[in-house]
């Protein structure tokens, strides 16, 4: 939601040019309304739908398949609001589960409903009312509740764009697509010697260097270093997109910021989710920017450690058998249960690194470690609850993120350029990386269809290494 407040922002930026915004679509989710919204003219197809009813968000759980395959999932977690462990030995929500989800969901649902009756010219009331109530079902009824302006067809859209822009009728409008668009960008631009880094980091914070969609905390601490200790970096943003991951990984990114933030500003710029171990790599910064939609806190960990033991032995036949030099010494394993002294230890080390984490985000948050264990438990928050409770500073995009960096750096606009890390893709290379991963996906959801979501939460589990800071599994918010 975060990105669509921020590509729709500069929708309206645009606005202010004098030019016009034209939206037309054959049938338009919650998402892509937010987003179409702030268009001058809003097409829908007369036979077209509009999803208009708020937000939801819906977790998978596998108690029940774990309790059919034999398999005991040991679990070692701080915190009431972790939830992200839930899935493994519940089969719903708990009641703290449900409250903060209920929580920020109500919160971003707020902040989209003002952003849209502002737009539509509704009062805020109204479209609570709208959506609460499901009103729309079809197009006549988003046109007649001014959710749009016209009900037509693409060619009528088209038309009416012509008559805006002086072309006749019979025509071709000269159109171009995004992927062209974003072809005219000055990549190769000359960086001067005033400049303020970038550091994009997007997915799951891993130990190692990582891959194309996770943040290895080997690679993204040397991109911090790296602007560190370049004297024509004067200032550093670190762009945050990630519900978190291996705790260790996220403490070694952690140092980098805090030693960079002894020498030069270093501003937190929230994405869509920075929650968890997303949280804990921004903490440390000088300010922390997010939007009103961005999910963050989840300040808490958690371990997970499975016991297939009656699965081997009940469902295929095999048993294990093991010659150790000391009491201990297959600890940790997966084909037995932990002992009471075993699962003892577990959550010792489960609740040291819980005491380290809100002890350093309390350090960063300028705040008594005892206020900011109240607001951690693994909770999470919208930006704008977040913000209301001392754990981001300021409610923006990241221009402003941007913005504040070059002032505390004393850069005024026009005076440095942007230097973008760890090392980008050039277009050749993004082209065919994205294009086999896209492949690859595309045929994997074709073969799997309704499974698709189990195995990519096998994925995930099959990355995890030690404890992890990470949000709750599958928020996926429709």
């Amino acid at each position: 939601m975060a990105s669509l407040e921020e590509v729709r922002q500069e929708l309206v930026d645009f606005k202010k040019s004098g030019k016009f915004i034209v939206s037309y679509t054959d049938a338009q989710s919650e998402k892509s309304y937010y987003l179409a919204s702030v268009a001058d003219k809003l097409y829908l197809n007369p036979q077209g739908t509009l999803e208009f009813n708020g937000l939801s968000s819906e977790t998978m759980y596998y108690k029940n398949l774990f309790d059919k395959l034999g398999v005991q999932a040991q679990i070692f977690r701080v915190g009431s609001f972790k939830s992200a462990v839930e899935p493994y030995f519940r089969t719903n929500m708990s009641d703290s589960a449900r409250l903060q989800t209920k929580s920020f969901l109500t919160s971003i649902n707020d902040a989209v409903l003002a952003d849209v009756s502002k737009a539509r010219k509704l009062s805020l009331g109204r479209a609570k009312v709208i959506s609460d109530s499901m009103l729309v079902h079809n197009a006549d009824d988003a046109k007649r509740l001014g959710l749009v302006t016209d009900l037509g067809y693409y060619d009528q859209a088209t038309d009416y764009m012509k008559g805006k822009l002086g072309v006749a009728k019979d025509k071709k409008l000269s159109l171009i697509s995004l992927s062209d668009y974003s072809k005219g960008e000055d990549t190769d631009a000359e960086l001067g010697s005033n400049r303020i880094a970038v550091v994009y980091a997007e997915g799951d914070i891993v130990t190692g260097k990582g891959g194309n969609e996770s943040i290895g905390s080997t690679r993204f601490a040397e991109a911090i270093r790296k602007a560190r200790l370049d004297d024509k970096v004067k200032a550093v943003v670190l762009r945050v997109n990630s519900p978190g991951g291996s705790s260790l990984a996220s403490d070694i990114i952690y140092r980098e910021v805090m030693l960079t933030k002894k020498v030069k500003p270093i501003i937190c710029s929230m994405s869509d989710v920075a929650a968890s171990g997303g949280y804990f790599i921004a903490m440390g910064c000088d300010t922390i920017v997010a939007h009103p939609t961005t999910i963050t806190g989840s300040i808490g960990v958690f371990g997970v450690l499975p016991n297939i033991e009656p699965f081997l032995r009940d469902k295929i036949g095999v048993t294990t058998d093991r010659v150790t030099t000391g009491k201990f010494s297959d600890f940790p394993t997966i084909t037995r249960a932990l002992t009471p002294f075993e699962q003892q230890q577990f959550q010792a080390e489960i609740n040291r690194i819980y005491a380290d984490f809100t002890t350093k985000a309390a350090a960063g948050r300028h705040m008594p470690v005892e206020r900011l264990r109240r607001l951690a438990s693994g909770r999470v928050w919208s930006g704008s609850e977040a913000k209301a409770r001392g754990l981001v500073d300021v409610l923006g995009s990241f221009d402003d993120a941007l913005r504040i960096a070059a002032r505390r750096a004393k850069l005024k606009e026009g005076d440095y350029s942007i230097q973008k890390l760890p090392r980008q893709k050039s277009f050749a290379e993004n082209l065919f990386t994205s294009f086999s991963e896209e492949a690859r996906l595309h045929f994997v959801k074709e073969e799997m269809g309704p499974m698709y979501p189990l195995y990519k939460q096998y994925k995930t589990l099959s990355q995890m290494n030690g404890v992890q800071a990470r949000m709750p599994f599958e928020m996926n918010v429709q």
